[in-house]
């Protein structure tokens, strides 16, 4: 067996109406002046009145910033944090979808002034510590609460991330009531990029794909693709809610330490460029990547396709990688996503341009069971189209 490294968060609190705990968690934390980061969503949902009762009833002092954007652009990153630093936050607490987690953990690098956001793109460049961390996920997508990457919008559409342990919280506070209210289109979407986090940490030839990973995106893969089209068409069962809160965060602890590859390197340019949701961008294009890639590589899919389709294992393993891409489609279908490029208002003459933007992810392509250059992104985009 290969060495390998696995990290994840200190401490994972789950449970219906945890929310309510929040206040005795922070206490924890040994800080009076908390930093609670969100977006203006959030603000008409009840759940941040409950966060900020919690902690006002715990003696905390709160500063409130809800200005975060999806896809969160630096300059948002650089307000939070010039307002976390005036505020003399003493720890950070994040509340919302996975842009929002994202913002509070770099917020909660950058505010102690030691570090500049340039400087910290990147794998390990975090060198400093960070403020106390408490993420709340209110989506089951991301798995953003266990992982220790934000990604970050630069310029004017490329993505870069900073990936460091010291971006893994204290605290992941994983509350299924907290996503009863989302509606199916999300619900679907982020349920989607939970279940390619899962597919492609397994199948990620990076060096430290290793056996908890593996386990864990096994363990992910099969509660989500039980439970997502309960939760996208009956928002309100909260065991469906639950199973899909936990595979997420299955999810994130696997990729977190087996990276993930090509079908979020041909999902961020379509993010970048048409402000397509990141959940969605995964969607559009996951069965075409993973034809691709199964054109080569079918066997990794041939051991994960029972773990989402029980009754794949049936059908022979030289078919059942490609059965595997076309069950995905249905399922995304069905759970009423749509299923074209062009259904996106993208018109076909855009597909270069995405292709050529595919360049920049080498961090995720390495990670791609088949290697992938600009002509085969146009193929995969125009398939997607």
């Amino acid at each position: 067996m290969n060495p390998f490294v696995f990290n994840t968060t200190r401490s994972i609190q789950f449970g219906a109406g945890k929310l309510a705990d929040l206040g005795t968690y922070a206490r924890t934390l040994r800080a009076h002046r908390v930093f609670l980061v969100t977006d203006p969503g959030m603000m008409t949902t009840g759940i941040v009145e409950r966060a900020t009762a919690a902690l006002t009833h715990a003696g905390l002092s709160i500063t409130l910033f809800h200005e975060v954007e999806a896809d969160p652009p630096e300059h948002v990153i650089l307000k939070a944090t010039e307002a976390a630093r005036a505020s003399g936050a003493e720890a950070v607490i994040g509340l919302g979808g996975g842009s929002s987690l994202d913002v509070a953990k770099l917020v909660a690098v950058l505010a102690l002034g030691e570090e500049e956001i340039r400087a910290i793109y990147g794998i390990g460049n975090v060198k400093g510590a960070r403020l106390p961390l408490i993420l709340i996920p209110t989506t089951a997508g991301t798995g953003s609460e266990v992982t220790p990457i934000s990604v970050v919008t630069t310029g004017t559409n490329e993505k870069m991330a900073v990936i460091s342990p010291v971006l893994l919280p204290d605290l992941a506070l994983i509350d299924p009531e907290l996503t009863l209210g989302l509606p199916p289109h999300i619900t679907a979407a982020t349920g989607v990029d939970a279940m390619v986090h899962a597919i492609e940490s397994y199948t990620s030839v990076n060096a430290n794909n290793n056996p908890i990973s593996k386990g864990l995106a096994t363990q992910a893969l099969t509660l989500l693709a039980a439970n997502i089209e309960t939760a996208v068409h009956d928002g309100r069962n909260l065991a469906a809610r639950s199973a899909m809160l936990i595979g997420s965060m299955l999810a994130g602890q696997s990729f977190a330490n087996s990276p993930v590859a090509a079908v979020h390197a041909l999902a961020y340019p379509l993010g970048g460029q048409f402000h397509i949701p990141h959940g969605l961008s995964n969607a559009l294009v996951l069965p075409h990547v993973l034809r691709f890639n199964a054109g080569v590589a079918p066997a990794s899919y041939a051991e994960l396709a029972p773990f989402a389709f029980p009754d794949l294992a049936t059908v022979p393993p030289a078919e059942r990688a490609f059965a595997f891409c076309d069950r995905l489609a249905a399922l995304s279908l069905a759970c009423g996503l749509p299923q074209r490029l062009r259904d996106m208002k993208i018109a076909e003459a855009d597909l270069p341009r995405l292709a050529h933007d595919v360049r920049n992810q080498t961090r995720l392509l390495g990670n791609n069971p088949r290697p992938l250059d600009v002509d085969d992104a146009l193929a995969i985009y125009t398939a997607a189209y």
